[in-house]
Parts: C-alpha cells; structure tokens; sequence
C-alpha cells in the first residue's frame, strides 16, 4: 500500500525549505528520513495523528531573473502535479501576492488535485489577518496561516491535509499478485525491460490504470504464475532542467518502492554502476524491499573470462550496503536471462517471507557465541539471552541482552551472518531490534 505523497511549491524566500525541515525533524512525529539515500533531502517520511505521508519537496529556485523563476516554478508545479496526491502551496505573507502566485495557481487549479493554500510568516495572526485573506484572490479555497520559523498554525495545516487523504480501504491493492517495481535512474532501459516482459510470449492479463500518480501497472502471467510489474518510467515530456529530472525520478521510485515486495534496480552495462544508482537502491534498502540487480544491455558489452567478476565486484564496492542484493546479467533487447529472472523473483519473494522457528534461531544464536565471544567493556561482558522473529517482509528479528550498549553494529552484523549462512535470505534485507532485558527476569 502506498503512502499519500505531499508536495510543498511556492516561489523562492517564502520558507519552503524551512517549512519542510521543521515537518521533517522531531517536531511533527517523523517516522524515518531516510539517510545517505539523497543527500539533498527530498523527501522525508511523515506522520500525523496515526496518518503517514511522504513529504516531498519540489526544490529550490535560484532567483535570477523573473522569467527564469517564474519557468522553474512551472517545472516544479509540474513534477508536484504529476506526482503529488495533495499539494501545499506555499505563498508570503510579507511580500503579498504576486503575479506568479497567480500563474502557479492556475496550473495547480487546472490539475484538479486536492491543493492546501499556506501563507507563511504569519508571526502575528491577529495583526496580519488581513493580509492572510488577500489570497482568497487566488481562487484555490481558504488561506490557512502559519508561521514555520515559529512552528504556528502547522497543527490546522496539516488537518487540512491530511483530510485529503483517502481512507485506508480506497488504496488498499490485492495483496496476492507480487508486486515488483522496475527502479533506477532515468535512461538505463527499465522500459524497455517492461515492454520485453509483456511482449512476445508472456501472456499479458490486463493493463491496470496506476494507482499511484500516471504510472501504468502491467499484470503479467508465467508459467502460471501472475505478477504486477510497476513501471517507474520518467517524465512524460522531456524536463528542460536535468536536476529537476533526477528529482522526479527519485519521487517516482519511492512512490513504487511503497508499494512493491520486490525492487529491480536496473544498471546500465555500458554506463556502470554509479553513485545515483545507489541513491535509488538506498530507497529499497530503508524500505526493507526484496532487491535484484539487474544489469541491463550486457549484451553491448565487449567480454572476458573476468568481465562478470569485475563488473560484480564494482557493484558491490558501490552498493556495499546491501550485499544480500542478487545480481543478473541481462538485456532487454535480447530477452537474455529473462527466464532466470523470474525464478530469482520467485525465490526473493520466498525469502522476504520466510519464517524461522524461534527454536532453530537460538540454536544459531548459541553456536554463534560460543565460536565468537559476544563484546564487553570497562569489565562488562554483553549477554545474549534469546532471539526470536517478529515480522517478515522483510524478516525481521528481536535479540534480548543484558545491556544494549554493549551490542556493537558489528556483533548485531556477525549473528546476521550466522543466520544467513543457515537459511540465505538471499535478495531481502533483515532488521534485527535490540532489547535489554535484566538477567534476573530471565
């Protein structure tokens, strides 16, 4: 199930950074922002009164001339338009309302999406009332006021936005057809790689209308077997603004990564793998997603007894943090290895749901002590009492010790390790939460 999206627009100075970092920080019951995956900060998981949203921030225009601001602005209502579910549009108190409030306006009011009008900077609402309802002028409903500096009225703003957001049972998706998100920066084939899938032999079920933002989901079936591919293909007209490009497109994957099992991240063969491939694969990775790699147009590349060691040796030095990752060689031009490619889904999917006995868990937790001394310091040895698994997709694990301080990222890695040397896990990640619990309760 994906989480609404929301976007902040407005034209540059009116606090739209600082409104967003203040609904991204501590103050608004953040859920996660997502670390190391885009250093910018994009977007940030959120929630509000039990409502969980992703806030997206459409990026910053540089005032250089009232033209070029006023284009940029078009871009970025655009991107909001195309990916958003409900659109803040930030505008300032201070400086009034300005002829490209009233351009953006119309655009956002042409979209027909759900848009929260916010004046920001309003420090004294008694006083400044009245200027808050000069932008009832802009046609798109009631200026909500607020002051992000001072974190005023964001309680009222976020009702408002919230109100928007469809009940639970309108966005729930059938959860038994796997859901699988072709993901990766723009131009390295993942359409291609839809149009192969659903081309030639496989028989396609239906084309299902996106339920988030304009995708298009293709249902597919294989060997009996049915699968949802969702495609996150790029803009559906060329951006003039390349960053603004790399930043749809980021959207776009943690809007599909939302609702997907399984992520395919595709890297150009030609091109190698990049730092902006390891952006897109953090999504999966925090998202706790089942992850292939899928090294696309192989079939271009110039081969060696070493070409697949060195070039998997690259993935893995760049996506070092997720090496549970599966990696494939294939081309979408020539449907090479297509066949493996769905069998790797099959057995992903497998693992990401994957249950193990809390019996057979500590038997692996004992023999791993016992090969390897669990930490101490100042004198205090750490203590591993239990382990059990709560959740799965992705299988996830609680280990009850004597002190949690003593339990270094690097033990919690070893018994990963452990664990994964028994039953594999191979393509999902594992989260393991660490409790203390006092000997004597034992």
């Amino acid at each position: 199930m994906s989480k609404p999206i929301v976007a902040i627009v407005g034209r540059p100075n009116v606090g739209k950074s600082t409104l967003f970092n203040i609904l991204a920080g501590d103050n608004i019951s953040i859920v996660k922002d997502t670390p190391g995956v885009t250093r910018d900060r994009i977007y940030a998981d959120c929630e509000w009164l039990n409502k969980k949203f992703t806030l997206i921030d459409t990026g910053g225009i540089e005032p250089e001339s009232k033209d070029v601001i006023l284009s940029q602005m078009r871009e970025q209502a655009e991107i909001a338009i195309a990916t958003a579910d409900v659109i803040i549009f930030l505008v300032d108190v201070r400086q009034g309302l300005v002829d490209s409030d009233e351009k953006v306006a119309t655009m956002l009011r042409k979209s027909k999406k759900p848009v929260v009008l916010v004046v920001n900077k309003v420090d004294n609402f008694q006083k400044m009332m009245a200027d808050v309802y000069e932008f009832y002028n802009l046609g798109i409903g009631e200026p909500i006021p607020v002051s992000a500096v001072s974190k005023l009225g964001l309680g009222d703003m976020l009702d408002a936005v919230s109100a928007h957001f469809p009940e639970a049972e309108e966005y729930e998706e059938d959860d038994t057809i796997p859901k699988i998100a072709i993901i990766g920066k723009p131009n390295v084939g993942k359409s291609s790689i839809i149009n192969r899938i659903a081309g030639e032999d496989r028989v396609i079920v239906s084309d299902i209308a996106g339920t988030t933002r304009d995708a298009i989901d293709t249902e597919v079936e294989v060997n009996g077997h049915k699968y949802i591919f969702i495609d996150t293909a790029g803009l559906r007209r060329k951006s003039k603004i390349k960053e603004d490009l790399e930043r749809f497109s980021i959207i776009r994957t943690v809007s599909a990564v939302d609702r997907c099992d399984v992520a395919i991240l595709v890297i150009d063969a030609v091109e190698g793998v990049t730092e902006q491939d390891a952006k897109v694969a953090g999504i999966a990775h925090e998202r706790g997603k089942g992850v292939i790699i899928a090294v696309n147009k192989w079939d271009a590349i110039e081969k060696d007894d070493k070409t697949i060691y060195r070039f998997t040796e690259k993935v893995t030095e760049v996506l070092s943090f997720m090496p549970y990752a599966e990696v494939m060689y294939i081309s979408a031009k020539t449907g090479q290895r297509f066949n493996k490619l769905f069998d790797t889904i099959d057995v992903v999917i497998q693992n990401q749901q994957l249950r193990i006995t809390t019996g057979v868990l500590n038997e692996i937790l004992s023999e791993a002590v016992t090969m390897q001394q669990p930490p101490s310091d100042k004198g205090k040895r750490l203590k591993l009492f239990y382990i059990t698994q709560v959740s799965v997709k992705p299988p996830s694990f609680v280990i009850f010790v004597n002190d949690k301080e003593l339990m270094h990222f690097s033990y919690t890695r070893y018994i990963e390790n452990k664990i994964r040397e028994a039953f594999g896990f191979k393509g999902t990640p594992l989260r393991f939460m660490i409790r203390e619990r006092k000997e004597k309760e034992q």
